[in-house]
């Protein structure tokens, strides 16, 4: 291992020396550059070297060679002349690639590290070949292009990638191609090969259109672009509005013959774009025939493009997608949403947008005929909620006060949520919304009875329901009066104790922290909660998985009452039978604030709470660790070693200790 790393570290002398020489870096700091490489070579020739080794060595020679460039730019600035290249402006990179190259071998299946490399050969511009005083880089990306696609075929990214770089930097549309009708051979089913296929295919047929515009043989793009056709549009449809020169009429007849040669050229790339569309869309469908949102993209792509028979294709494009997919909640939800988009227009009126939304709604309104189903209802109710809040006009409120059912009001969006109830169609989240949105609007009473109506339903196990109805419950007792009655406060104990009694612990954490800081100043009340608590630890043996009631209980009663009611609450839930690790945590932490300003009875306790805790949990190694910790920082050197022998004695894994304790 030594003479390998050595060899290695005697390579770089040239390079060193170069540095030393052009005055970028002292003697001291290459001596430096040269302890930390000789640091990280050996980790690289360890037995099993880490992904993490080989890239904090690339991380700190790409540091080492920005430093490098940074200090040859201020030399230069201050020579006022410009400095030859030499060996130490290459063997930074080449370096670089060379661990590069060396950790994707080590781990060939790591896609991200791939890619990692692939991106560097890219920001150097390492694509060709450059000459440096003899030696040769070779081109490093389209080597390391060909080693990711044979180690990784099925990953449609690198296709993409591979034929991204012909196509962009290389320029080679033949390789490209290529490259990704090859992608597609191996990778049949993958969507973004299919979509970027079609892309580049339509982007090197505007080039070409684009390159005969430039020349002067041919006009327009095959981008649609709605602002041109609308300018277009007023200027004819105004035209008596302009005075034109007897010259611009002659020169208008003269150019008429022009632009019929140039609209037939047009049509010949309009017509070409829409035969390869139809060519990839067809072979996409019969590969992937399932995929919704495959044929979604294929029809945005065909609205942002000018291609001769769009709107045909678009109608067969619409009723494949209807054939195979009507059955789809997906399919009704886009394809409403696709009613309120007009790409016709770069900016939404509001004069379209209610027949638009009119539309969309009516849409919506056949899907729930042929498919009723809670899935349909949260997709209705999501897109009049969008459309509500991306209303500009504040009256989209006011529908509300006189219940008119008009499209886009908050008035349709509630008689959607009653018609999934009449349906049969609500779920726990629609009954969630529909109750929010009463609150929202302020009507207390109204989400206060149906909450009221959904809990005592179906709904009456939904811990998230019976969190919204007691919400509305406090809130509804204190509007009445700041300081509710004690009728008042029954009857929301009794909600509480209700749903309390019969859900886990741990799914109702937001009940309980709501009922005992609403309770914090009602004691009789409080302490009636605290033995429900008890009850409900009692029955799970007293260990809490997730959240630990008894510790909030405790620091609820710690902040009001002080140390000593903490003290006293903590053992009662202490007493129960095996108790959770997590409440012994908190006490020790607890005892441990009050010992660390001298108290020697909180230090006492934080010892007899340890004591307790490894009855149960003596395999725990970060308890042990705790102790052993507290007894170094608070104790003696006697204590601290006992407990460290007692724990190397008890634990089955001894060797852990150490690594807890250092934590």
């Amino acid at each position: 291992m030594a003479d390998v790393v050595q060899y290695r570290l005697e390579r770089m002398v040239n390079e060193l020396d170069d540095l030393e020489r052009r005055g970028l870096f002292s003697r001291r700091e290459i001596a430096e550059i040269v302890k930390q490489r000789r640091k990280f070579e050996y980790r690289l020739k360890r037995p099993s070297p880490l992904k993490q080794d080989y890239l904090a060595y690339i991380e700190y020679e790409k540091q080492v060679d920005s430093l490098r460039r940074l200090r040859k730019k201020s030399i230069a600035r201050e020579a006022k002349k410009k400095m030859k290249k030499s060996v130490s402006d290459f063997a930074g990179v080449s370096r670089i690639l060379d661990i590069y190259q060396l950790a994707v071998m080590r781990y060939k299946g790591d896609i991200d590290l791939w890619f990692r490399y692939l991106e560097f050969c890219r920001e150097r511009r390492n694509g060709r070949m450059k000459k440096i005083d003899g030696p040769t880089i070779p081109c490093c990306i389209l080597r390391v292009l060909a080693q990711v696609i044979r180690f990784h075929p099925k990953v449609p990214g690198v296709w993409i990638y591979a034929a991204a770089w012909e196509f962009d930097h290389n320029l080679n549309v033949m390789a490209a191609r290529a490259l990704m009708q090859s992608g597609l051979r191996v990778c049949p089913n993958s969507e973004d090969l299919w979509v970027e296929y079609l892309r580049m295919e339509l982007t090197y047929l505007n080039k070409l259109k684009a390159r005969k515009v430039a020349l002067g043989e041919d006009e327009g793009t095959l981008i649609n672009d709605h602002r041109n056709a609308n300018e277009e549009q007023w200027k004819e449809e105004n035209k008596d509005l302009f005075m034109s020169l007897d010259k611009e009429r002659e020169s208008r007849d003269v150019s008429n013959g022009l632009n019929e040669e140039s609209k037939k050229k047009s049509d010949m790339f309009q017509e070409q774009g829409l035969i390869i569309l139809r060519t990839i869309y067809s072979g996409a469908v019969e590969a992937i025939s399932s995929s919704f949102s495959l044929r979604t993209q294929f029809f945005e792509i065909l609205e942002t493009i000018n291609l001769a028979g769009s709107k045909e294709m678009q109608k067969e494009i619409l009723s494949d997608i209807k054939r195979d997919f009507s059955a789809e909640p997906e399919y009704w939800d886009w394809l409403a949403r696709l009613e309120t988009i007009d790409p016709e227009s770069t900016q939404e009126t509001s004069t379209d947008m209610p027949s638009r939304l009119q539309k969309a709604v009516q849409l919506y309104e056949e899907a729930l005929k042929f498919l009723p189903s809670p899935v349909m209802f949260n997709l209705y109710t999501k897109f009049l909620m969008d459309a509500i809040v991306s209303g500009e006009k504040p009256q989209n409120s006011e529908p509300f006060n006189d219940f008119e059912p008009t499209v886009g009001s908050l008035s349709h969006l509630l008689m959607v949520y009653e018609k999934a109830e009449n349906m049969g169609c609500l779920t726990e989240e629609l009954a969630c919304q529909h109750v929010s949105l009463y609150l929202q609007l302020g009507k207390l009473d109204e989400a206060r009875k149906l909450a009221e109506k959904f809990c005592g339903g179906k709904f009456s196990g939904t811990v998230h329901l019976w969190l919204l109805r007691v919400s509305v419950e406090m809130k509804y007792i204190t509007r009445k009066c700041p300081s509710p009655s004690r009728a008042d406060l029954l009857s929301v104990f009794e909600l509480l104790r209700s749903i309390l009694t019969k859900v886990a612990i741990s799914e109702a954490e937001g009940l309980w922290l709501m009922a005992l800081k609403f309770f914090s100043n009602h004691k009789q009340f409080f302490d009636k909660l605290v033995d429900i608590s008890l009850v409900s630890l009692a029955k799970d043996g007293g260990s809490e998985n997730g959240f630990c009631l008894s510790s909030a209980i405790v620091n609820f009663v710690l902040q009001k009452d002080g140390i000593q009611c903490a003290r006293q609450m903590y053992k009662r839930f202490l007493a129960l039978p095996r108790p959770g690790l997590a409440v012994y945590k908190n006490c020790i932490g607890l005892e441990l604030n009050l010992a660390a300003m001298g108290d020697k009875e909180c230090l006492s306790n934080v010892r007899k709470l340890f004591e307790s805790a490894l009855t149960t949990f003596d395999q725990d190694v970060n308890l042990w660790g705790d102790y052993y910790l507290m007894e170094i920082k608070m104790g003696t050197s006697e204590t601290a070693a006992a407990v460290h022998w007692r724990a190397r004695k008890k634990l089955k894994d001894a060797a852990s200790l150490i690594c807890a304790a250092q934590l």
